[in-house]
């Protein structure tokens, strides 16, 4: 059959040539190059041709062909692509996805992602702006119902946690796990996040979530333990533990003695289990901050009642800003009023109060109800608790992070908050000196003996390795100095040890193939070779690798330094020490991400997410975090993820048995 054409003309044009013309159907038609370039998206899915002389534009896809003039544009173009029958779907990941091109199926996986990444409650999808809003971008969308969009939920997650389980299988290191209580803000349900992290065969460190579950009231160590095993289990992952990093409080330590002594094999764990509760170090610098704040709080009373003072009205807020532009202040941040309870907004507080200094100071000459303004001494106090609290704040925020190793910094950072500690006690002012005197008491409750793996990982940045450890102890502990650094030198030698034998097995029957394999093709003189080196290598004392990487001279200590970087090019080197600092530098050192490491009331779970059954509150959990792992460019796996096929009803039935929102 000849093929049509339709001329691309405008609908009221009474010149459009007729489709059963056969006079005017191209015969032998000829490519040709566009003489200017085209900035059409139709282009990129049509042919330019001429037939006797007359260009049309040719699909790619089924060769229908329309006529191209001067006076008209590609709209003809753009509405065939939109009904093309030949169209591929594929096309619809080429990222021009305004060319025309429309997939229910695609858009509808889009729809359910976006709900997943940016919490958007479900019922968004009843929401008549939203739905007009889609029904504007393209009307031929089919609107789906909450019921259909927790199914796809559903159907994620498990083709997700499927793809996420072969991930962590492949995975030849070992992973630490974090735990961390959430909490409903409606019914106060408590949740307990697990995370795995590791470091990846590409050496990344990556974090994945591996349960977000229902923890049932009372939550006691019992309670908590057999949700940690369920998982643990469920994931394969009782063989392959390094540690667990939990809050300081008895029921986790509980929780984690039982793990210990009645669920878990020891001789599978590093050290038999010595080093594997790590207590979140951001929870214990809260509770020293904590300490410390209880001493002073008065001293700063007058700063906190002059801020509640000028955020108490409306009026008030703005007589503060035009003081501030009367004066010139250059800060235009809005004053905070702290939170007992966290002690980083008191911080912040301070922060922004002493960039207003001026402010306070002009108000209170020309506002007579204004009777809470601070003294010289009380400002100055201010200052002082001010630029103390900065260190906890820095250091909370690097303890906490997630895009680079925070284990290795451990040492460092709780070494420097005891001397600067120490150094404080000794200050003129009574205020600091009281403040710090309390903090050094939670100091040596919790930090007084550092945890034995935080003390090992420091050791694997070449740019410090024993040295450092030399360094610091000293000026920690004076006279008990050597014990200490003697204790540290064991515990690394022991677990230097311990991966040695767990290593030798494997390592052996590699080199005896291997050495079958040499054997076999090329003779008995290689043989001889191996006899002849293995006895005179007999008498030469042999250093391990741990023996020539403490000998070795240290790295440059710049900050561009990647400290994973340099592991993964030296593996040849040091094999078995890659493989430990591969395990040591993915364990995380806090418990909680930064964005939550100063709260004290727990993380809370959002009120639309609130109302939501558990099971399908735990699959949005776990698929936010698996679909923003593949958004970093840590994961390839959402690609293969697909919805559901369709049916013919919107309010399709709820399989899950779920209940609405």
């Amino acid at each position: 059959m000849a093929s049509q054409i339709e001329e691309n003309l405008p609908a009221s044009s009474t010149n459009a040539i007729s489709l059963d013309d056969e006079s005017q159907m191209p015969s032998q038609p000829d490519e040709v190059k566009l003489k200017k370039r085209r900035y059409s998206r139709a282009w990129d899915h049509f042919e330019l041709m001429k037939v006797k002389g007359v260009p049309y534009g040719a699909c790619k896809y089924c060769d229908r062909r329309y006529k191209i003039s001067r006076n008209c544009g590609t709209k003809s173009m753009l509405d065939h692509m939109l009904k093309c029958p030949n169209r591929p779907r594929d096309a619809q990941n080429e990222g021009d996805t305004g060319g025309g091109y429309f997939d229910q199926h695609v858009s509808r996986k889009q729809l359910v992602h976006a709900i997943i990444l940016h919490e958007y409650p479900l019922s968004i999808v009843d929401h008549v702006g939203f739905r007009n809003f889609v029904a504007s971008l393209q009307p031929m969308f089919k609107m789906v119902s909450r019921n259909t969009i927790k199914n796809d939920i559903i159907k994620i997650f498990d083709n997700l946690k499927s793809q996420t389980f072969m991930l962590l299988e492949k995975v030849t290191s070992r992973i630490a796990i974090t735990t961390d209580m959430w909490t409903s803000n409606s019914n106060k349900k408590g949740f307990m996040a697990i995370t795995g992290h590791l470091i990846d065969d590409s050496w990344r460190l990556q974090s994945h979530i591996l349960r977000f579950a229902y923890v049932p009231a009372p939550h006691d160590k019992d309670a908590l333990c057999g949700a940690l095993v369920n998982c643990l289990i469920d994931w394969n992952l009782e063989r392959k533990l390094s540690t667990i990093t939990v809050d300081n409080c008895s029921t986790n330590n509980a929780m984690m003695k039982t793990l210990l002594d009645e669920k878990l094999n020891k001789k599978k764990l590093l050290l038999s289990g010595r080093v594997f509760h790590v207590c979140c170090a951001a929870h214990i610098l809260n509770l020293i901050v904590q300490e410390g704040l209880k001493v002073i709080g008065d001293s700063i009373s007058k700063v906190r009642d002059s801020v509640l003072y000028w955020i108490g009205s409306a009026g008030r807020i703005e007589r503060f800003e035009e003081a501030a532009l009367f004066v010139h202040c250059s800060c235009y941040k809005k004053l905070e009023y702290d939170c007992p309870t966290r002690w980083n907004s008191t911080y912040l507080m301070l922060r922004v109060a002493i960039e207003y200094k001026e402010v306070f100071n002009k108000l209170s000459l020309t506002e007579t109800n204004y009777k809470s303004y601070p003294t010289g001494e009380q400002w100055s106090n201010a200052e002082d608790v001010f630029d103390k609290l900065k260190l906890f704040y820095h250091i909370t925020e690097q303890f906490s992070g997630t895009q680079y190793p925070t284990s290795s910094q451990y040492f460092t950072k709780v070494c420097e908050i005891k001397l600067e500690l120490e150094a404080w006690v000794k200050e003129l002012n009574p205020l600091i000196s009281d403040m710090a005197s309390a903090m050094l008491l939670k100091f040596k409750k919790y930090w007084d003996d550092v945890h034995i793996l935080m003390g090992v990982a420091a050791i694997f940045d070449p740019r410090y390795k024993m040295r450092l450890v030399e360094f610091f102890l000293p000026l920690i502990y004076g006279e008990e100095a050597l014990t200490k650094i003697q204790e540290v030198r064991s515990n690394l030698y022991d677990l230097f040890q311990d991966y040695m034998s767990k290593l030798s097995a494997p390592h052996d029957s590699l080199a005896s193939s291997s050495s079958e394999v040499t054997s076999f093709t090329q003779g008995d003189r290689l043989s001889s070779f191996d006899r002849f080196v293995a006895s005179t290598g007999a008498t030469v004392e042999k250093r391990s690798e741990l023996d020539m990487y403490l000998e070795e001279d240290l790295l440059p200590r710049t900050a561009s330094f990647d400290n994973l970087s340099w592991w993964k090019t030296n593996g040849l080197k040091f094999p078995t020490l890659q493989k430990m600092a591969r395990d040591l530098l993915a364990i995380p050192v806090s418990s909680v991400a930064s964005e939550s490491a100063f709260s004290t009331s727990g993380r809370l779970i959002s009120p639309h997410r609130s109302r939501l059954h558990p099971t399908i509150l735990e699959d949005l959990m776990c698929d936010r975090t698996w679909l923003w792992n593949d958004l970093n460019g840590l994961t390839s796996t959402v690609d293969q993820v697909s919805c559901p096929t369709l049916l013919d009803e919107e309010d399709e039935p709820d399989s899950s048995g779920l209940s609405q929102l």
